[in-house]
């Protein structure tokens, strides 16, 4: 047994794991995959921790890997577009794509994680689950347009099936963001970035240096007012 914890998640369309342990045994475990054919480009993103981050391990088959329940949207049958790290951080820093258009970021992950942190002036519809993304393009597409849009999230599963369907619904300037936040963390600086990235274990956050960072406090509610009852002055 190598002596791994986390979630291994598998569906017709791939599979997706984040595991750990020693590195040791998560790298015999990514060699493993990599001897079969379909995984041989695999390029899994690394980060480090003082301790194990999950308490198990939980293997799961799904229909979809994060369900959107749009099922002509399969990156195994063609991928979207795709731009590097260090693209997208030039093309943010110059204000334009190498075309000289205006260039958007795109956050395809729900709401809560937004909260944590978020590519700067990002275009967030507040979907609080990824079956919302679809409706809500349709009623934001009109603001896309002539605009290079570059859709990104964790680790590159939602923004990769997002940037697919807006291509399908004929936005021409699409990428996703390769390897997702995780990867723009390893590859850069994280400049344009505020804030954590939201992780689905116990450490909840990571920052720029793929270190532990804490979440971002809610923000505070107004006090609400006590009122008179009815006929009472």
């Amino acid at each position: 047994a190598l002596a791994l914890k986390g979630t291994i998640l598998l569906a017709e369309e791939g599979i997706n794991f984040f595991l750990a342990g020693p590195a040791q045994a998560v790298h015999s475990f990514v060699d493993q995959l990599r001897a079969d054919d379909r995984f041989a480009d695999l390029a899994p993103k690394e980060s480090w921790s003082d301790t194990v981050p999950f308490r198990k391990m939980l293997v799961k088959v799904k229909r979809e890997i994060i369900r959107m329940d749009h099922p002509t949207i399969r990156p195994a049958e063609g991928r979207a577009p795709s731009v590097s790290p260090a693209t997208l951080r030039r093309w943010l820093e110059q204000g334009h794509d190498d075309e000289g258009r205006e260039v958007v970021t795109l956050d395809t992950r729900n709401d809560f994680e937004v909260d944590a942190g978020a590519f700067k002036d990002t275009i967030d519809w507040r979907i609080t689950k990824f079956t919302e993304f679809p409706p809500a393009l349709r009623a934001h597409k009109a603001e896309l347009a002539d605009k290079t849009v570059v859709s990104y999230c964790t680790g590159g599963i939602r923004c990769e099936k997002a940037a697919i369907l807006m291509r399908d619904e004929g936005l021409e300037h699409v990428y996703q963001l390769e390897g997702g936040i995780l990867k723009y963390f390893e590859e850069t600086d994280g400049a344009f970035y505020d804030g954590g990235c939201f992780v689905f274990d116990e450490r909840r956050a990571v920052g720029a240096d793929l270190a532990i960072t804490p979440l971002a406090p809610a923000e505070p509610l107004e006090p609400i007012q006590p009122t008179s009852p009815p006929g009472k002055a």
